[in-house]
């Protein structure tokens, strides 16, 4: 396998607020918001206790001074237009990987100022010059090490060529941005890139599949961006050319939506995705704008679509600096051409039955079992919202797009904490739980048991935690409560219990 490519990345902290605020930090504590949810915050806020991911009235109730503001994407992708065009001019070849991350590749930039450390210097000092002294520089093997490497605490890091590993070792695996992945890694003991990366690759690729052994590799250290770029076949290109110039942004996105489906279809049918695109606008005069862009996984059309759009605002915005009394002086657009540069394995981006990767083998072998029990015969498994844990478990028809009744990102007051039961009774399975003294133990009205368990399905208890009373919609003849109780018996069985109504059920059982 080749070596991976020295990249640099530069990383703008906190760029929406950059971008909304006009100014580098410290800012006064401020909040953006989208959908109810803080989307990002400024350093004060955070000192405050105001985190991303929190609803309004929480981050209010953190700090009542914080100012708030509405969070538009499409603003930050603006913003950093003048950006793109200081680095442009300072180093070709750069790569917007979302607003407030660029990359370009560190060989010829550091040939250029004698170092990779003194051309991440350089390049700071220019971009403070230019009124973003805020930016901060990685540059490692591969964009994935580079820009963790610059999201640590030093102004320029630098990571000699092959101290990836040793780098990334004690991070968690949050840093690896797979929900799914992080959480079964973790209930298996495993919370460092580190120690994912000493466990066996052959394993790790039976049981995660082709996505999974990629994760594994860049914990390691190792990137899928090789040295020498692979031959693009030149047949997987599309363009669009419009009948007359097109002069506005929004108009143009939406002609090109097409040609963008067009793309990822041709990928598809050659089970490759694109990580790289070169995209060709070329105006009345003829005259051919380029620019390369780069993702941190891969392009679907909405992504290439985004990308047009976003050329061609900065394209507008040159012509009205150069000339301000006509926006679009670029004289319209007839062409455009999305050219895949960079092409990877599609099995590397697609997440599978059961965590692994996709399996050809056994999508056939699924559907065939489907086709013998019924549409409904085969089901997979999400997790919704909801208190109860049969709320929690939604199934869905194989091959089917899961759409979850209950938002499990929206808070659940008394829902229980993770980790879940690995086995849900639905409905509730009745249960005897008894005092020592042979009787039903009971809940009093102070949320008290009226004795101890000691007995649970015929088994000693070993041990027990609760009550915790749980209510939902008491106002309703169909509302529900109950108290829950965690029990261990002598046989090393965990059970989930709830009382009502005089009796025990069984909601779950741990093992």
């Amino acid at each position: 396998m080749n070596a991976p490519l020295r990249v640099l990345v530069l990383w703008f902290p906190d760029w929406p607020l950059r971008a909304v605020l006009g100014t580098p930090a410290p800012h006064p504590p401020t909040a953006l918001l989208r959908a109810g949810i803080v989307t990002a915050c400024t350093a004060s806020a955070r000192e405050h206790g105001v985190r991303t991911g929190q609803r309004r009235r929480a981050a209010q109730g953190a700090f009542p001074a914080l100012t708030l503001l509405p969070h538009d994407p499409v603003h930050d992708e603006r913003a950093f237009h003048p950006v793109l065009k200081t680095l442009e001019r300072l180093s070709p070849g750069v790569s917007l990987l979302r607003p407030g991350l660029a990359a370009l590749r560190a060989r010829g930039i550091a040939r250029y100022h004698g170092g990779e450390l003194e051309a991440g210097i350089a390049l700071r000092e220019q971009l403070a010059e230019n009124g973003y002294p805020e930016v901060r520089i990685g540059i490692a093997d591969g964009p994935f090490t580079a820009e963790l490497a610059a999201r640590s605490a030093g102004p320029v890091t630098v990571i000699p060529p092959g101290k990836a590993p040793e780098f990334l070792s004690p991070m968690p695996l949050q840093v690896l941005r797979d929900e799914e992945l992080t959480s079964l890694l973790i209930r298996l003991g495993v919370h460092t890139l580190g120690e994912f990366a000493a466990l066996p690759g052959h394993e790790v690729r039976a049981r995660l599949g082709d996505r999974g052994a990629r994760l594994h590799a860049l914990s390691g250290g190792s990137d899928s961006r090789p040295l020498t770029p692979v031959e693009i076949d030149p047949e997987l290109a599309r363009e669009i050319e419009f009948d007359e110039p097109l002069g506005r942004a929004d108009q143009i996105a939406f002609a090109v939506r097409q040609t963008a489906d067009a793309v990822t279809v041709a990928l598809g049918l050659a089970s490759l995705v694109c990580t790289e695109v070169r995209i060709d606008l070329t105006d009345a005069d003829d005259r051919v704008h380029s620019r390369t862009w780069l993702h941190p996984t891969c392009f679907d059309p909405g992504d290439l679509v985004d990308r047009v759009r976003w050329q061609l605002e900065a394209l507008a915005a040159e012509s009205t600096t150069e000339t301000p009394d006509d926006a679009h002086a670029f004289g319209g657009i007839l062409v455009v051409r999305i050219t895949p540069t960079a092409v990877d394995d599609a099995a590397h981006h697609q997440p599978g039955l059961f965590g692994s990767g996709t399996d050809e083998r056994l999508h056939h072998a699924v559907s065939r079992v489907q086709t013998m029990l019924g549409h409904h015969g085969v089901l997979t498994a999400e997790v919704s919202g909801g208190r109860w844990l049969a709320d929690r478990q939604q199934l869905t028809p194989w091959g089917e797009r899961a759409v979850l009744e209950r938002d499990p990102t929206r808070p659940w007051p008394g829902s229980l904490p993770d980790p879940l039961p690995a086995e849900v009774f639905r409905p509730p399975r009745a249960v005897t739980v008894l005092t020592a003294r042979g009787t039903v133990v009971q809940v009093t009205e102070r949320n008290d048991l009226t004795e101890p368990p000691a007995q649970i399905e015929g088994a000693a208890v070993r041990g027990w935690a609760g009550p915790w009373p749980l209510h939902e919609h008491g106002w309703e003849d169909t509302g529900r409560a109950g108290h829950r109780l965690q029990i261990v018996d002598a046989e090393g069985r965990a059970w989930l219990v709830f009382h009502s109504g005089e009796r025990w059920w069984a909601e779950g059982r741990y093992s």
